[in-house]
């Protein structure tokens, strides 16, 4: 594909990876909550859930979601009740302590971390359709196969850059905020968007082709 489509997609690209969604809520509140590196290392099952995504999207079954109207609410509802509860367990935990970055945390509390970032990530229908309205718009038709494995690679490492981005955005915030009582917000702040992003997807239509 050409320079000249590349250059196109990733201004494009990166807007769509640092739209506030939530995963990026996610890697937001991780981050203050237990550091960038956490965060990082917890969002790599994201990049797993969109690498899946898009090669799901390559192979042709991407456009089941956007013809077949009980896969996409299959998908849509699975993903809407497990943000709802997600942002329900967050509301119900007690307040976030601020760790350092340099601590070891159990290997379990990591791995977590990383299943709720790849179930919000996967359980998005919607990923799915921009890959598939998205990405098209840039492919070389002469060299599909390459072209979408370079738009795919742009658009995993776009993201990680938004999710430290993100992330950072994160700890930055916790620098501000100190004292158990004073940290009670970011749960109900973080539980009350998910749980808002949740009902936003329930009320998602499918895109008529």
């Amino acid at each position: 594909m050409s320079l000249h489509a590349i250059l196109w997609f990733i201004p494009a690209c990166f807007a769509l990876n640092m739209a506030f969604g939530p995963n990026n809520l996610l890697a937001l509140t991780n981050g203050m909550r237990w550091g960038v590196g956490v965060a990082l290392a917890a969002s790599l099952a994201r990049i797993a859930a969109f690498a899946i995504m898009i090669v799901i999207t390559a192979l042709g079954l991407g456009a089941l979601l956007t013809t077949s109207e009980v896969a996409f609410s299959a998908i849509k509802w699975a993903g809407a009740a497990y943000l709802v509860w997600l942002g329900i367990k967050i509301l119900r935990a007690g307040a976030p302590q601020i760790e350092q970055e340099t601590k070891v945390r159990p290997a379990l509390s990591l791995k977590n971390l990383a299943l709720q970032e790849f179930w919000v990530a996967i359980g998005n229908p919607k990923a799915i359709l921009i890959f598939t309205a998205f990405f098209p718009q840039f492919l070389d038709a002469a060299n599909y196969a390459s072209s979408f494995t370079i738009l795919g690679v742009v658009f995993l490492v776009l993201e990680m850059i938004a999710i430290t981005i993100y992330a950072m955005a994160g700890r930055r915030l916790a620098r501000f905020t100190t004292g158990k009582s004073s940290l009670g917000w970011v749960n109900r702040v973080s539980g009350s968007m998910m749980i808002a992003f949740g009902a936003m997807l329930a009320l998602a239509q499918r895109p008529s082709m």
